[in-house]
């Protein structure tokens, strides 16, 4: 695997958290095997926590049901200690109430333990892209939740966004809307004719611009000011 310079590009650094140890140590081998670098890997949610700030991994694939700390609540507070850590929940309960409560939470992705190595392998380098990743079928329920958050009052920012909104250059904008729109970032880069790591360096650029801190808020702003119908 090489970057775009065509030099050979570090392995993803994954850490594993689940509570049933033969599965956590099947999830970690294959992904070793395959390529990635597993930096840690943890059986409750206190160490998850510990261990990820310690790791700090380009992707946590996580389990939600976990001693000590949820897995909804380790998925918020490791992404609060480090926007950058993307999070790929790996969950036996596809129930909508989880799956929505889990991407409120800061998840990038929510994948059935019914997916195959390769489909896992697959979202874990997806993930890591920054791209959403979702078992098929709860792609559209998550969307149909942002819109649904949009609908209801945002509260006390006012609707015009006041004379202080941050401004976001035409392309920045641009990708902002398509985002809303659903799409991954490689989806964009070929809509617009540019790399796949140029959107994300516009997204980054507007997450800090906007002071959000991942792409569920990012989507959720864009369509609250209609940008997902434009």
């Amino acid at each position: 695997m090489t970057d775009t310079t065509g030099k050979p590009a570090d392995p993803i650094r994954v850490m594993v958290v689940d509570d049933h140890p033969m599965w956590r140590d099947a999830v970690a081998r294959d992904l070793s095997e395959s390529g990635f670098e597993v930096v840690a890997t943890a059986g409750d949610g206190d160490q998850a926590v510990r261990r990820a700030k310690a790791a700090a991994p380009d992707v946590l694939v996580l389990d939600l049901n976990l001693p000590g700390r949820p897995g909804v609540q380790v998925c918020k507070e490791v992404v609060a200690a480090d926007p950058a850590v993307r999070v790929l929940v790996l969950s036996a309960s596809g129930e909508h109430a989880d799956v929505l409560e889990a991407v409120k939470s800061g998840a990038t992705g929510y994948l059935l333990k019914s997916a195959s190595t390769g489909e896992l392998q697959d979202a874990v380098r997806r993930t890591a892209a920054g791209d959403p990743v979702f078992t098929p079928g709860l792609a559209g329920l998550v969307l149909g939740e942002y819109r649904r958050l949009a609908s209801e009052p945002a509260g006390a920012a006012p609707a015009d966004g006041g004379s202080k909104a941050p401004r976001l250059t035409d392309r920045e904008t641009e990708v902002l809307r398509l985002v809303a729109k659903g799409l991954s970032y490689k989806q964009i880069a070929e809509r617009l004719v540019i790399s796949h790591r140029t959107v994300q360096n516009h997204v980054q650029n507007t997450l800090g611009k906007l002071q959000l801190h991942n792409r569920v808020e990012l989507v959720r702003y864009a369509i609250e000011r209609g940008l997902d119908d434009e």
